[in-house]
């Protein structure tokens, strides 16, 4: 089959969803095409599903923290109940998605796209013709320079897991051996995470990256740094991870080896060039409008655009909204990366937005520093949490704040009261002159500042 369409968006997650619609409501004829279920990588094999994993280890957490101080029994995660549960969640999605789009008139396809010419995209048998094309469609794990890596388990295949391994190994110290090393933990397995760096997330701040890696330990996460992974092999049911650190030879032995060690975007097969459409690492090159600088009629939102944006949802959707914007009125919206709030779900939490302390010297800003141990506070003293810590970085002339960085379990929701001030521009005299509910964790933003 061949159809003209006035836009063919690659991708049905949020860097693809919100322009899909917005020109359909518009009155365009819009194509959508994933060659996954619909839904994108957030709904159904990213953020939300690993949120209903990492509220049952939140309260395994809890329980830990507490006993001996009101709490006399314990409890454990059962992991096949609660994969179940988190299915209720994911399976609905595609079908609801591929419901709403038609509903809607959007035409859906399923397959993967690829580049007939500037204009033309094969998806299966069919070709689709678009005055534009919006590249939406994400990122994939980034490929590894080691032997073995068929054995390799990815993070999708984690949140399908209908037993959990007894023993795990993560290769790579991001965020998502983090925070899934963080759930297996909790929920009785034996953990080693492998990081080729002297410290892991590297794009948090260092100190609290320090008392995360405390708290990991704590729970009994083996943290391997400044280690390289050489080879997998298979060995019976298990597989041998071969390595080395400082120039011998190391050997862990796990029932999962678990690729956590990046993405890129995912456009390796889509035929670019035939499109002429240039790229380089980060993926689509663009320029401010999310339009390819070599084909005009070519937009990208999300992983699959290299912008400044970080790899978050958020980010993603934000971006989505723009590429319609310019796609229905010409191009003169560009996005805004002031703020960029991004939490490791851990437990403690890890969050940060804004500058870091060194980024603030380096753009020429006099800055204070409030740095605080949180963990006497009653917010966290109350459930005793031993690993609460904030960092505020706030410009002493303008009085604003210009970063702000925390590890609790409160962290994730108090991070967008900062996200906010930056965005807006309040000064930390602003913030003070606020009356929140008391007590909650929000009420101490006044004495962080």
């Amino acid at each position: 089959m061949e159809e003209e369409f006035d836009l063919i968006v690659i991708g049905t997650g949020s860097g693809g969803s919100a322009a899909a619609s917005k020109c359909n409501n518009a009155g365009w004829k819009v194509a959508i095409i994933d060659s996954r279920p619909f839904g994108g990588t957030c709904a159904l094999r990213g953020c939300d599903p690993k949120k209903v994993l990492v509220g049952a280890a939140e309260m395994i957490d809890g329980i830990d923290r507490m006993k001996g101080n009101g709490i006399t029994s314990g409890s454990s995660i059962n992991w096949p109940e609660l994969m179940a549960f988190k299915r209720t969640f994911t399976e609905p999605v595609p079908d609801n998605r591929v419901e709403n789009f038609q509903k809607a008139g959007i035409h859906t396809f399923h397959g993967r796209a690829s580049f007939l010419n500037e204009e033309k995209i094969q998806v299966g048998e069919d070709v689709l013709t678009g005055k534009h094309i919006l590249i939406a469609n994400g990122a994939k794990p980034a490929p590894l320079p080691i032997e073995g890596t068929e054995h390799l388990t990815y993070s999708d295949e984690f949140l399908e897991l209908d037993e959990l391994p007894a023993k795990m190994v993560f290769i790579g110290g991001g965020y998502i051996s983090f925070e899934f090393a963080h759930i297996a933990a909790r929920a009785g397995s034996e953990v080693h995470i492998i990081h080729r760096g002297d410290r892991p997330l590297e794009q948090f701040d260092s100190e609290l990256v320090g008392l995360l890696m405390e708290k990991s330990k704590e729970i009994g996460i083996h943290l391997h740094l400044n280690t390289e992974v050489n080879s997998i092999e298979k060995k019976g049911s298990s597989y041998i991870v071969n390595g080395s650190n400082n120039g011998q030879p190391v050997h862990w032995e796990g029932d999962l080896v678990l690729h956590g060690a990046g993405r890129m975007p995912d456009l390796e097969d889509m035929q670019l060039e035939k499109g002429n459409v240039e790229r380089e690492k980060r993926g689509v090159s663009v320029n401010e409008y999310l339009q390819s600088s070599s084909n005009p009629r070519v937009y990208a939102a999300g992983d699959a655009a290299a912008t400044a944006g970080l790899p978050l949802t958020p980010i993603a959707s934000m971006e989505s909204h723009v590429v319609a914007s310019n796609l229905l009125k010409g191009n003169h919206r560009s996005p805004n990366y002031k703020v960029m709030p991004t939490v490791v779900f851990t437990l403690p939490k890890l969050a940060s937005v804004g500058l870091s302390e060194e980024q603030a010297r380096e753009k020429g800003h006099q800055i204070k520093v409030n740095k605080i141990d949180t963990s006497d506070w009653y917010t966290y003293k109350r459930t005793n949490e031993k690993y609460a810590m904030v960092k505020v970085i706030v410009d002493e002339q303008t009085d604003k704040i210009l970063g702000a960085h925390l590890i609790s379990q409160e962290a994730d929701e108090l991070i967008n009261h900062f996200a906010t001030a930056i965005q807006f521009d309040l000064a930390t005299k602003d913030l003070k002159q606020m009356i929140y509910a008391y007590p909650t964790a929000a009420s101490d933003l006044g004495y962080m500042l």
